[in-house]
Parts: structure tokens; sequence; C-alpha cells
């Protein structure tokens, strides 16, 4: 089963795919919100490009693990999608992974331009990875 990954911001949204078998996520693109184009119809059309069963979108709470004004923003944008989608979505605790994300193109030596054009995906990778690796952890149990 595929799933897709999504940290959603207020200019892009990263975008990963997960592997066939749910156990690798590798990042896929960017997508703009603004635009001629909406970004629920990118992501519903890169969705159904991948078959994808289900979606996980990053929810960056608080880091005392209150839902503030960003993961509001998330969580409207994600219900949203699975409407227009069929698709369903699941959030996933997010918290400080665009940051991770920095962290590792930094530590890469990607200059400041390339890493604006990538973090996104990176992160949205992040994000996926994580739940991936937590349904794998409880399947094991």
């Amino acid at each position: 089963m595929k799933i897709l990954g999504l940290d959603v911001g207020d200019k892009r949204i990263g975008v990963a795919v997960s592997d066939a078998l749910g156990l690798t996520a590798q990042g896929l693109e960017t997508v703009a919100v603004q635009g001629h184009e909406s970004p629920y119809a990118k992501v519903v059309q890169i969705a159904h490009d991948h078959d994808v069963e289900k979606i996980v979108v990053g929810l960056p709470k608080n880091m005392d693990g209150t839902i503030g004004p960003r993961a509001e923003k998330s969580q409207q944008f994600g219900s949203a999608l699975e409407k227009r989608a069929a698709i369903p979505v699941q959030f996933w605790d997010e918290r400080l992974t665009t940051k991770a994300a920095e962290r590792t193109l930094i530590s890469a030596d990607v200059s400041r331009k390339k890493r604006k054009k990538v973090v996104d995906k990176l992160a949205a990778v992040l994000i996926l990875q994580g739940y991936l690796d937590h349904a794998c952890a409880t399947r094991m149990r």
C-alpha cells in the first residue's frame, strides 16, 4: 500500500511517497500553495498518479503538544484534501522536521538557494518515514 506524505506550509507543500511495501519514503516534489493551479488539485493528481491509499499530513504541534494556528491550518488543509481526493488522511506529529531537514541540508553543504527548493520535500520524507517506522514497529508487536 503506497502512502503519500505532506509537509504543508503557507507557501509550499513538500510531497513524499512510500514504496509499495510501506517501508521507505522518497521525496517527489514541492507544490506551490499560491499560483494559478490549486494546490489541492495538484496533490490529488499526484496521489492518483502514484495509486496511494492513504495520505499522511504533518501536524506541527507546539512543543508542549498543543495545537496552534499552524497546526490548525494543516488540519483544515488535510480535511479539505480528504474530501477532494476521496483518500483517507491521517495526521502525524511533525515537530521540528523542517528544522531537521534544514540541518541535514546544511551539513551536506547545500547552498541556501538550493535548500529553499528542497527543504519542504525533505521534511515530507521525514514525516512519512517517521509514520512508516511507527507503523512497522506497531505491526511487529
